[in-house]
């Protein structure tokens, strides 16, 4: 039974394995050079204090291709559940030949745990081998990552640690459930998709952002947090402020929410040019003709003015990778347990 499983996947398993070594291949000749410029760029930001702008155009040299890598790894799982589990029941159901294994001495139930076992564990090593190298590829990148792709946002998040093992073994289970359950290959294939990308977009957005409770503060206000603050150039029009979805002193943190608050502790609104604060611009610290904005920054704090935020700091990534994968792996058996139930009980 491994050996007929086997021959079955050994087509579409070189076609991954092959892939996967261009992928290698690539990833290996460009990024010591990729971890050579960070190098270098770190040791000669580091002595006249610009690292903020290394960051930037480091990362904006390689967005492109970080975006890329970023993306090889979210695909794989969802192809793993398309290609290799919805057809893995349904073609023997449409060619009728499980009724042929089933009259041998093989029963249902051992054949179906061959087919799942081997293939889930390939694919699950496929998915393994995919992540390590483009976490090895990419970590001078995500050192460096602008607040929306830093390692704990949603989707840089999933293309990181073990987390793409539990997406590959539930998709391809999940497409084995749903191929069972349709009977019908090319039907079975888009609604697991369909399925698939649902669960993956609803994860970040209504379960992981509750995994642990949000940490929250008020902050003083910074370049660290603000991104702009604008002022009138002729003086006596209002000051705006746009907040960065960043913490200060928690780099990398994941920004549930962030507001400004008003000295008396109330939410300012935004509206499309940013939260209007009450300060002057016709003279003083914040007027055309001072010198700078950090006096003006410092005005704006001394009047009381804070960032209010929730946020996942870094430092929980590798608990929510095991939450999270602990997840996806109760939801892999719980469609295997079904599957046997199915074959034994409801599948002729």
């Amino acid at each position: 039974m491994i050996w007929l499983t086997w021959r079955q996947l050994r087509g579409s398993a070189a076609l991954m394995a092959t892939a996967l070594v261009a992928l290698a291949v690539v990833l290996a000749l460009t990024g010591p050079d990729l971890a050579g410029r960070y190098s270098a760029g770190i040791a000669a930001c580091t002595q006249d204090d610009t690292c903020g702008r290394f960051y930037n155009r480091f990362f904006g040299a390689y967005e492109t291709p970080f975006m890329a890598v970023n993306l090889v790894v979210l695909l794989l799982p969802a192809l793993v559940g398309i290609f290799w589990g919805a057809p893995l029941i349904t073609r023997e159901l449409e060619a009728s030949t499980h009724l042929l294994v089933w009259n041998q001495s093989i029963s249902r139930g051992r054949w179906l745990a061959v087919k799942l076992g081997l293939t889930g564990l390939v694919a699950m090593a496929a998915a393994c081998l995919c992540g390590l190298a483009v976490s090895w590829w990419s970590d001078p990148l995500d050192k460096s990552a602008s607040e929306s792709l830093a390692l704990m946002a949603p989707l840089v998040f999933g293309a990181r640690g073990i987390a793409p093992i539990g997406y590959a073994a539930f998709a391809f289970v999940l497409g084995v459930t749903v191929g069972m359950l349709v009977r019908r290959t090319l039907p079975a294939m888009a609604l697991t998709l369909a399925v698939f990308v649902a669960i993956q977009v609803a994860m970040p957005l209504l379960v992981r952002v509750h995994l642990m409770p949000a940490a929250t503060g008020t902050y003083e206000l910074s370049e660290a947090n603000v991104e702009n603050l604008g002022m009138s150039r002729e003086g006596g029009g209002p000051a705006r402020i746009i907040l960065r979805s960043a913490v200060p002193g928690h780099a990398g943190a994941w920004v549930l929410t962030s507001s400004l608050l008003d000295p008396s502790g109330r939410t300012i609104p935004y509206d499309d040019g940013g939260a209007v604060i009450q300060v002057s611009t016709t003279s003083g610290p914040c007027s055309p003709s001072a010198a700078g904005g950090g006096a003006c920054m410092a005005e704006i704090n001394r009047l009381g003015y804070r960032q209010q935020a929730a946020y996942q700091p870094l430092e929980r990534f590798w608990p929510f990778q095991w939450i999270e994968t602990g997840i996806y792996a109760l939801l892999t058996l719980g469609l295997a347990w079904f599957c046997f139930w199915w074959i034994r009980r409801r599948l002729a």
